[in-house]
């Protein structure tokens, strides 16, 4: 008899102000190009608003526009390097290694997923990279010089909730829709979204905050030190289940949740094997 799999718990976060302390764009792209974060933001912002186009798309295309000005084309090879230069909220660096040890303890496996609309290859280039199953961010497509020309995949904040269908239904080919379109059955889904724990730092979230919560998975809003009002008002519009301060170091209340939420998955994935058990016993 076939050994039975080990339940997975998928915790999925955002990027940028989740686990990095500002967006990734600020610790390398932005500096090199000789200007401040607030006037990329500004001028991105106004391009979407002039354009009626997407937020994300906007700032995509000005990366390559600034960029070509400044004689310095985007690589992937420049993106990934800019990626070791990101700063962490405290704990982060050695998050993943203890969270999954918790997790094998208490029969679970757990994976870890980015779902950003930052770059994909800068989170690549990052410390942590090595840590998720898989990233989920925006991409460019190179030309044959390998310069960036196009974007290949955005990451929007409606669009986000795409990923967690495909982590639901192991799917995770961005490419592959026939088969995540395909119909599947809540048992045989690879990753119930009661075994989801989604993290985030604010509005941009609520798609896939709320997604989760009412599939009775556990969403969590963090936030940096004395900035908490954003994260309050998710709370009390029920869009999460938790907030807390954006700290991830051992013995704090992140920590505490996630550990909480995590038996709680184990303790109901030994339920469902057990009835599961019982009920092949009287047919």
């Amino acid at each position: 008899m076939a050994k039975p799999r080990k339940p997975i718990v998928a915790i999925m976060y955002d990027f940028d102000k989740t686990l990095s302390t500002k967006d990734m764009q600020e610790f390398g792209f932005i500096p090199s190009l000789g200007e401040e974060a607030k006037q990329f933001w500004a001028e991105s912002d106004g391009l979407a608003v002039e354009h009626d186009m997407d937020h994300i798309l906007a700032y995509m295309y000005l990366m390559l526009k600034k960029a070509k000005e400044k004689g310095m084309p985007i690589t992937r090879e420049s993106l990934t390097l800019s990626g070791k230069h990101i700063e962490y909220f405290p704990g982060v660096e050695d998050w993943f290694q203890r969270i999954n040890a918790y997790g094998k303890e208490q029969g679970v496996k757990v994976e870890h997923y980015v779902i950003s609309s930052g770059l994909t290859e800068i989170i690549e280039g990052s410390s942590i990279a090595k840590y998720f199953t898989k990233i989920y961010g925006c991409e460019y497509l190179y030309d044959e010089n390998g310069e960036a020309v196009w974007p290949k995949l955005c990451v929007n904040y409606t669009n986000k909730t795409q990923f967690l269908f495909r982590i639901n239904k192991g799917v995770l080919d961005v490419c592959d829709d026939r088969t995540l379109n395909g119909y599947v059955q809540e048992e045989d889904r690879r990753v119930p979204f009661a075994n989801m724990i989604y993290i985030g730092d604010g509005l941009t979230d609520v798609p896939c905050m709320k997604l989760v919560k009412l599939h009775h998975g556990q969403s969590v809003a963090v936030f940096r030190r004395r900035e908490k009002l954003t994260a309050k008002k998710l709370l009390s519009e029920k869009r999460v289940d938790f907030i807390t301060e954006a700290d991830y170091r051992e013995g704090e209340e992140l920590e505490l949740i996630v550990k909480t939420a995590i038996n709680k998955m184990a303790v109901s994935e030994r339920l469902t094997r057990l009835h599961k058990k019982h009920k092949r016993s009287i047919t």
